[in-house]
């Protein structure tokens, strides 16, 4: 069902642009602070092109998308960037620690050409919904470059795992052609797969797969858009055509490495927030236990105490809070959902398989009855921020800017392949793949 094509990639010329101050984070994870650092990082740095600067004098003649297609033209004219000779797969490993456990980890795919499908295809699924305005600034600066930089990263199921033995091989047959740790301490590799009989190999293990996309939805929905443009323009249909495609890294969920964290919700804002009225909201359905301390040092041996105990009981529906309250009754909280509990009474409105999700348990079986936090609301981050790390949610109300923060387990990979292959989405930011595919590690180029 899917369709994946070695292609002729750029990549960067590391005797003029070494790997480690180039190539950048995916662009929605560019803070401007790090935009700054990544533009003081390296004149040929990547962030000219991935997010480069907007200034108030621009035009429609020069604007942050002319001057990303004029910066591609001058590296391609200067060889700062080289495209490889032969149609290649590639090898991609991330070496990693697993944030807030120090577990290392490799995670192993491959980066090709894969072959643009409208959803309805069933081949490949989404398990998010998108947003117009990052696909309007994502289509502008396709439309101008004509070069993908940023990596879409998509999920496919091979209990075989005749593509891992096929990159296992090629890892032990020569160096990295690309290697550097990038900020985050990520240690990424990459090996250049040109040999015919292990292309075949790929491509044949991958025909009978179906997709879905684990990041990068925006950018694939803005591919599909652009093909969908170039179709229009073409004198006839060409299915070989390069913008039928978009750069793809492949992941099989059967893999080691494969990580996805929590992301927390950090409760700000709430008109006439009341913990004990919560509390009493969830009693019916939540059990509970409570982690008190009186001081720091109670505090750090609670959080442990909490946080282990949170992910202990990650298959028992737990959801974990922390309220703002006075100096001597300060706790943290781990609800369990009741045994018995009838969730098509507590979420009528929630498809059966979303039920079954933690995120949509807080969002449609707390936030929204107990604290008012509607899902529109939600979307526009009115009373509802994000973090990964538990420290920072819990450290967001001891600081005085939230006034209760929940905790949750992450969501298991084939909770998510289950949902969207069943044509069904997940709430915003239910899930967060870690880490992030580096954007420029390799680039694909389309024609004119």
């Amino acid at each position: 069902m899917a369709q994946v094509f070695p292609f002729r990639a750029y990549r960067f010329n590391p005797r003029v642009a070494p790997f480690d101050r180039v190539l950048t984070q995916p662009y929605d994870k560019i803070s401007p602070e790090r935009q700054a650092e990544y533009y003081a990082m390296h004149p040929h740095n990547l962030i000219a092109v991935e997010k480069g600067r907007a200034f108030p004098g621009d035009s429609a003649q020069d604007n942050v998308y002319t001057r990303a297609a004029a910066k591609i033209e001058e590296w391609i004219r200067g060889q700062v960037i080289l495209q490889d000779a032969t149609p290649s797969f590639y090898g991609y490993t991330q070496e990693f620690s697993v944030p807030g456990t120090g577990e290392n980890r490799i995670r192993r795919g491959f980066i090709g050409a894969g072959r643009l499908a409208e959803y309805s295809a069933g081949v490949v699924f989404r398990h998010e919904h998108t947003l117009s305005g990052p696909k309007a600034d994502r289509l502008e600066l396709l439309r101008n470059t004509r070069t993908h930089t940023g990596q879409l990263f998509m999920l496919y199921s091979d209990s075989q795992k005749r593509i891992d033995a096929v990159l296992a091989d090629s890892e032990s047959a020569a160096a990295p052609a690309t290697e550097l740790t990038d900020e985050y301490g990520v240690i990424h590799r990459l090996w250049v797969i040109s040999d015919p009989a292990q292309v075949q190999k790929i491509q044949q293990a991958m025909a009978d797969q179906e997709l879905v996309i684990a990041d990068g939805h925006h950018r694939y929905e803005t591919a599909l858009n652009y093909r969908n443009e170039r179709r229009a323009r073409a004198a006839s249909a060409d299915p070989t055509a390069d913008y039928e495609r978009a750069m793809m890294t492949f992941i099989n969920t059967r893999s080691e490495g494969l990580t996805i964290l929590a992301t927390h919700r950090v409760i700000a804002n709430v008109h006439d927030f009341s913990w004990p009225g919560v509390r009493r909201y969830l009693e019916p359905w939540f059990s509970s236990e409570t982690f008190p301390f009186a001081n720091d040092s109670e505090k750090s041996q609670a959080i442990a105490k909490f946080l282990a105990r949170l992910a202990a009981t990650s298959g028992q529906r737990s959801i974990g809070a922390y309220p703002s309250a006075p100096e001597g009754q300060r706790a943290l909280y781990l609800f369990q959902l009741r045994p018995g509990a009838d969730l098509a009474q507590m979420l009528p409105n929630v498809p059966a398989l979303q039920r079954e999700l933690d995120v949509v348990l807080l969002h449609d079986g707390i936030l929204e009855p107990a604290l008012g936090i509607t899902l529109q609301a939600a979307t526009k981050e009115m009373n509802l921020t994000y973090e990964r790390e538990a420290s920072a949610a819990i450290a967001a109300v001891d600081s005085g800017r939230a006034q209760v923060s929940f905790l949750l387990n992450p969501v298991a990979v084939g909770k998510v392949v289950q949902i969207a292959t069943s044509n069904e989405v997940m709430p915003q930011k239910s899930t967060d793949f870690y880490p992030k595919l580096l954007s420029g590690i390799t680039m694909y180029r389309i024609e004119p």
